[in-house]
């Protein structure tokens, strides 16, 4: 571990080292992503890149407090996956778009820094969502309940029970999707001189956005534009989520799920939330 981040002084000083040595990196990774945008096959630039990446995993993993689980930790991850030309979640992204994404990660660290109290901990709770993830949400009321879900889902997927992190992953797609219909509401959805209603098997139906399928209202928000064809990829497993579960809220029936479904699910939620907000 550097020297320099060491952690024996007060918290003050704690937060005031990470935030010098965050604003470092974040200097470094602006010059790299100019350098690999104009030459993204430079070698040395390319060598740098590593380095730099090396360093930002090392602080990354010391501020999330060696936790894989921790928002920081995910986020950093996450920025190496980019989306294939069918809205796939693949990984291979273009050296200077990783690093922007990573700079974005720093930054939301030094955010994150920048608003502690005193007497909290300089690695944050592994429950404190990142910036902005749903902002895009219209109904603010929403927003915590589906940040605290995504991290159910993805703690559920580390800890293996699949059927858990599928039937999150899609609560999660319907909410999001069901919001983004509410906001453009029944009268746009509808094609142009028929009644606003709901879409289904390429006809138009009256009723509330409240009273769909999952399927229509996927469908729905795909004709309207307002998501791309990622929810294509979701299993059948997934499109019946809601079978899986009883009025109470306990698991009903069992239904087969895999990791694989667990984790195709959660990929298309992903891509869907970069559709419904294309400046994440």
């Amino acid at each position: 571990m550097d020297e320099s981040l060491k952690m024996d002084e007060s918290l003050p000083a704690q937060i005031e080292t990470y935030l010098s040595h965050l604003d470092g990196l974040i200097r470094r990774g602006r010059q790299l992503r100019d350098t690999l945008a104009a030459d993204p096959s430079n070698p040395s630039a390319i060598a740098a890149t590593r380095a730099w990446q090396e360093d930002c995993g090392v602080t990354v993993n010391q501020l999330s407090g060696g936790s894989k689980a921790h928002w920081l930790a995910r986020s950093f991850s996450e920025a190496f996956l980019m989306r294939s030309a069918d809205g796939r979640a693949v990984e291979g992204a273009a050296p200077a778009e990783i690093v922007k994404r990573l700079i974005d990660v720093l930054e939301q660290a030094v955010a994150t820094l920048s608003r502690m109290d005193e007497g909290a901990g300089v690695s944050a709770s592994s429950e404190a969502p990142p910036p902005r993830r749903f902002e895009f949400v219209h109904n603010p009321e929403l927003r915590p309940v589906v940040e605290q879900a995504y991290i159910d889902s993805r703690r559920a997927l580390e800890q293996e029970d699949y059927d858990l992190a599928l039937r999150t992953s899609c609560g999660i797609l319907e909410a999001i999707v069901t919001d983004a219909l509410e906001h453009k509401g029944l009268s746009a959805l509808a094609p142009s001189g028929a009644p606003a209603g709901k879409i289904a098997e390429g006809k138009i139906a009256e009723g509330k956005i409240a009273d769909w399928s999952f399927d229509t209202r996927l469908a729905v928000a795909e004709r309207a534009g307002l998501i791309r064809s990622g929810c294509a990829r979701l299993p059948a497993v997934a499109r019946t989520y809601r079978n899986h579960t009883d009025a109470e809220g306990e698991s009903g029936p069992k239904a087969t799920v895999s990791e694989r479904d667990a984790r195709v699910a959660g990929q298309v939620l992903h891509v869907v939330m970069r559709d419904l907000d294309p400046g994440r």
